[in-house]
């Protein structure tokens, strides 16, 4: 098989996300006992008056024991027979959306879960929770592949079914307006393992596969690898003085973000513009060979060109370097986002200072609408112009994943401050 099929083959990465107290927590916790993924000492360590509290499984600092939250994003592993997974509990409070949104950024899928407690279940066109519509947003914008909504405690509703068919057709109406094509919507309790694991078919009128045998069926993120090569440059390692001429005396350490590397190929560097031939490509073992996106890589060219980290080797002519970048921001500071500030950007390793021109308008995330806009509050998404000191060689979002995100980092405190998709 080649390195290209084998990669990420069998480990899925996906993320639980939704508002607080959904049981994101807890669903976690349930998938790792009910798969067996959990030793006997472990689930002794997580009981209290000889219940199992499936939360703390995945509520690893003392802060979220204490306050009975998850704060920052836990990862945990488990595997069954069919394939591997990596699992990102992501914190429902607003005041962290900028951790989902570090995990949804390398997320293959997202479970967003809905507590159907929370709402005016009884009601046909009922209101979705905010934080529930600005998480399935944020996946959508970050270009999560797959996005599987889990209706989760109708256990404790007097009439689960009608619970389910009114929460699944208010899904379905806010994700059709939205443009954001769900996968499933399956009803769950995190608490007793109704279609967590096991399937309880006829259950809510969902005859459909459980939450676990869905996850077994989908794809990985697929490696950016139709797209012309790009490549940033995060170590530089020099060896010893050679008599050999015929090649450069640096490695250039990193991670190959689109296309592939091969001998003899013809790269540009960005930002100096000098170009040369690439002698030799080692891959994270240092062995000569083609490496293709989303591997390690370490590159010798034919000669000495001055390339620092940060520095990106490109496909000579494939890109067409900017100072102007349209883009849509998902802005995490607490200090609301207005035109006229500069910021660090980070694209790949390389930082460049950005200020924003102007914001072009903001996103309500309760009704999908443009509105115009003089600043973008904390946790607010909106559409920015951004000026930037340096040429930068970008991709739309939708196009490349690596080449269209950027992170801004405020100047002053060094908080990061936004995630930024280019347009």
């Amino acid at each position: 098989m080649t390195a290209i099929a084998t990669e990420h083959d069998a480990a899925l990465r996906f993320i639980t996300c939704g508002s607080v107290d959904d049981g994101k927590s807890t669903l976690i916790g349930r998938l790792l006992v009910d798969s067996r993924a959990v030793l006997q000492d472990q689930l002794a360590s997580v009981s209290r008056s000889g219940e199992t509290d499936l939360a703390l499984l995945t509520d690893g600092l003392s802060a979220e024991r204490e306050q009975g939250i998850t704060i920052d994003v836990a990862y945990r592993y488990f595997a069954t027979p069919a394939r591997k997974f990596i699992i990102g509990d992501a914190p429902g409070h607003e005041q962290y959306t900028r951790n989902m949104v570090t995990a949804a950024s390398s997320a293959d899928a997202a479970v967003v879960l809905v507590d159907a407690t929370k709402l005016k279940w009884r009601e046909p066109g009922l209101e979705l929770l905010p934080q529930t519509r600005r998480h399935t947003l944020l996946c959508n914008l970050l270009r999560v592949p797959a996005i599987v909504f889990a209706v989760n405690k109708l256990d404790a509703v007097e009439d689960p079914r009608v619970a389910f068919d009114h929460i699944r057709a208010a899904l379905e109406t806010f994700t059709e307006a939205a443009g954001v094509h769900a996968r499933a919507i399956v009803p769950i309790s995190a608490l007793k393992g109704h279609n967590v694991v096991d399937g309880k078919p006829g259950w809510c009128g969902y005859h459909g596969l459980s939450l676990l045998a869905l996850l077994e069926q989908l794809d990985v993120t697929p490696a950016e690898t139709t797209e012309a090569f790009a490549f940033p440059v995060q170590w530089v390692e020099k060896f010893s003085s050679s008599a050999d001429t015929s090649r450069g005396r640096r490695v250039f350490w990193g991670r190959v973000a689109t296309g592939h590397v091969q001998q003899g190929q013809p790269v540009t560097v960005l930002p100096s513009g000098q170009t040369a031939i690439v002698a030799q490509v080692l891959d994270h073992a240092r062995q000569p060979r083609e490496v293709h996106a989303r591997h390690s890589a370490g590159i010798i060219l034919d000669r000495e060109v001055d390339v620092s980290r940060g520095d990106w080797l490109l496909a000579p002519g494939a890109f067409a370097p900017s100072r102007e970048v349209s883009a849509t921001v998902a802005w995490l500071d607490d200090e609301p986002l207005v035109a006229g500030r500069t910021y660090f950007a980070l694209h790949g390793h390389r930082w460049v200072k950005a200020r924003v021109k102007r914001i072009v308008h903001k996103l309500d995330v309760n009704t999908l609408a443009e509105q115009d806009a003089d600043h973008l509050e904390p946790n607010g998404i909106g559409h920015v112009e951004l000026a930037l000191q340096e040429p930068l060689a970008t991709l739309p979002y939708a196009r490349s994943r690596a080449l269209g995100a950027l992170v801004l980092v405020d100047t002053a405190t060094h908080k990061t401050a936004g995630a930024v998709l280019v347009r």
